[in-house]
């Protein structure tokens, strides 16, 4: 029986791509390079700034480069961390009746807690919110199952008794990892619907609202 909910936050609880896209191109503009549409950079949203930044600057300079380039990058973010994200469709009903069912949720992301808290503060659930696990909080990062057995731990829950629905393959090695049930979010920023199926997760759901309808949650 499942007793408690935890999420990835970009491309799984939290649609992020208009802010994060926003950032690295206002870095962009400020570099005096043309801007990239945000459909092109939605589906690396969810593999962090390094990659945005690498995506961003590709072939325009040198590797050594990259690295400040990012820190800038963060810093644009910082500034419109929660401009224009929102919950995916679906979950402001979701995470109702999560918390009716007196389930505690929770959040295991990459993002570092200095982006984190601010976005889950000014979009109002940061109070909802059982747990918090940054890239940041911990020694290890996702795929490690640290992150997620710390958030059990702190939930007072045994992993078994939790799932993580996220949309990286880190976050089903990490879920598998330690001991969860996991769940594969198809809705938010995966390109390649079909390597999905080679994550071994223990289910896909193509929409927010399917998550309580889904069998694990029963």
């Amino acid at each position: 029986m499942i007793k408690a909910v935890l999420f990835d936050l970009d491309g799984t609880l939290i649609d992020t791509a208009p802010d994060m896209g926003g950032a690295l191109n206002n870095l962009l503009i400020e570099e005096d390079l043309d801007p990239i549409p945000l459909e092109s950079l939605r589906p690396y949203v969810s593999q962090g700034g390094l990659v945005l930044t690498r995506l961003g600057f590709e072939g325009k300079v040198p590797e050594a480069e990259i690295e400040p380039l990012r820190q800038r990058f963060l810093q644009h973010y910082r500034a419109i961390v929660a401009e224009n994200s929102r919950l995916f469709d679906g979950y402001e009903d979701i995470l109702a009746e999560i918390e009716n069912r007196a389930m505690p949720w929770g959040i295991v992301t990459n993002k570092p807690e200095w982006l984190t808290h601010p976005l889950l503060e000014q979009l109002r659930l940061a109070q909802r919110c059982a747990v918090v696990i940054g890239g940041d909080t911990l020694e290890n990062r996702k795929p490690h199952p640290q992150p997620l057995q710390v958030a059990a731990e702190r939930l007072g829950i045994a992993c078994a008794d939790c799932i993580y629905v996220g949309d990286d393959e880190r976050d089903i090695i990490a879920g598998k990892a330690a001991n969860m049930k996991t769940l594969v979010a198809a809705y938010g920023y995966i390109e390649d619907a079909g390597a999905i199926e080679g994550w071994n997760a223990d289910g896909i759901i193509d929409s927010p609202t399917d998550l309580l309808q889904h069998a694990l949650m029963r």
